[in-house]
């Protein structure tokens, strides 16, 4: 096995150690204790690029590049709804993937960029 390989599939095997390790901070930050908008905030604003956190501010989405494919992006709403996939700029499909347990706004926005950026692949398998 080459080292490029070995490489991506590092990086996979982390990306997906750190999804899950969110996953735990969401429930965690949910489990009646106060403060978990703020501090689902605080993480949407820590993970964002000040352009996507503005974007976001003022037209109630970020575009997220697909990895992939680079005429694909995923428009991902501020609130609860469908993912909209867009290729050359037009609408090719809508997604749909939810948490099991119920987490801030600014908690789902996360979930979906890194989820996207970490394994685009399953994010696609995963969501209806």
């Amino acid at each position: 096995m080459n080292m490029v390989a070995v490489g991506a599939v590092l990086c996979a095997v982390a990306s997906v150690g750190l999804i899950l390790a969110l996953g735990e901070l969401i429930t965690h930050s949910l489990s009646g204790r106060p403060g978990a908008k703020r501090r689902a905030g605080e993480l949407l604003r820590a993970v964002l690029t000040p352009d996507q956190y503005g974007h976001l501010m003022q037209r109630g989405h970020i575009d997220i590049a697909s990895p992939s494919d680079p005429e694909r992006i995923y428009r991902v709403p501020k609130g609860p709804g469908r993912v909209q996939v867009r290729e050359k700029g037009r609408l090719t499909m809508w997604l749909c993937l939810q948490p099991l347990e119920r987490v801030p706004e600014a908690d789902l926005l996360v979930m979906h960029k890194l989820m996207i950026e970490a394994d685009e692949q399953t994010y696609l398998r995963k969501a209806n």
